[in-house]
């Protein structure tokens, strides 16, 4: 199976260009649900330990079924699926541009949510219209007993997000074990109380935002997926939930930028503009880096092949 991996913003991405599964010509929901249920051991070989580690996330490319589209992809990472990847669909840009085969600088991606815009900015910097995000609910609390009462927003950005008010601690990479285990008692305690996104969607990410270190920048933050790694960037999905949450609150005008570091200082920038229904449509703006081209090998005798 050949692989290249990348980086965006420091948060790495392995996009399948030869060798996945064949997953029929459904639509992509259908072909994500059919990797589930028949490939998922494909995603464990390419993810988790020996081959992978629990902060990649790895895409397959997939004939998209919009003709508009360039092609379709599916993300997925240590724990299982992803709706959307901002920083995921960065990296697949930028590995589409290395492999020659984006001859436009604006093309279509298809995702199982929705079809994104990316544009190429120059051979490492993109710019991708994610799919509409909104406000879903505002001002949610829950009690922990080593926090007191934890009051956020839970907002749509392609994944469902809880958007902490406020940091229990400062957003350093010396305290993201502290980071961590706060966000898993905060998402644990959403389960409890049967908290969730639309349709009954399980809050899967955890974001807490703190005052910004670097000269131009709006917010730092750290972001804790599904499968328990942070992300290295400043996250993407995350990004245009909180867009939506600040839009929603009149906090942020429309096409205004906002300025997002993460908790390593790695940027993106974002903005935005309104819907006629008045959700959104996020832009999100990165750099990503190719780091590797691989052939997977998989022996038949090797014990940990579909992964740890």
């Amino acid at each position: 199976m050949r692989v290249i991996d990348s980086h965006t913003a420091g948060e790495p991405t392995r996009v399948i260009v030869e060798g996945g599964p064949d997953l029929g010509n459904g639509s992509l929901p259908e072909r994500l649900a059919l990797m589930k249920e028949n490939y998922d051991h494909i995603r464990k070989s390419i993810i988790l330990e020996p081959r992978g580690s629990d902060v990649l996330v790895g895409a397959l490319l997939c004939p998209a079924t919009n003709p508009k589209c360039s092609t379709g992809v599916i993300f997925f990472n240590n724990s299982g699926y992803l709706g959307m990847c901002g920083h995921g669909t960065i990296g697949v840009a930028v590995t589409l541009a290395h492999l020659g085969l984006v001859s436009e600088s604006e093309i279509k991606i298809e995702t199982p949510v929705g079809v994104v815009t990316v544009k190429m900015l120059d051979k490492n910097t993109v710019s991708v219209e994610n799919v509409e995000s909104h406000l879903y609910r505002e001002n949610v609390s829950v009690q922990i007993d080593e926090l007191g009462t934890v009051t956020g927003d839970v907002a749509w950005g392609g994944n469902w997000f809880f958007l902490a008010h406020q940091t229990p601690v400062a957003i350093n990479l010396e305290n993201e074990p502290q980071l961590r285990r706060y966000a898993k008692m905060i998402k644990l305690e959403l389960n409890r109380n049967n908290i969730t996104g639309q349709g009954g969607a399980e809050i899967d990410h955890i974001e807490f935002f703190s005052t910004a270190e670097r000269e131009g920048a709006n917010s730092k933050n750290y972001v804790l997926c599904p499968g328990d790694a942070y992300d290295r960037s400043p996250c993407g999905t995350g990004t245009s939930a909180k867009l939506a949450a600040l839009a929603a609150k009149g906090l942020l005008a429309e096409n205004e930028t906002w300025v997002q570091d993460s908790i390593i200082n790695s940027r993106f920038e974002a903005k935005y503009r309104r819907t006629d229904d008045g959700k959104i449509i996020p832009t999100i703006i990165g750099k990503a880096y190719i780091s590797a081209e691989s052939t997977l090998i998989f022996d038949p005798k090797d014990p940990f092949k579909f992964g740890i």
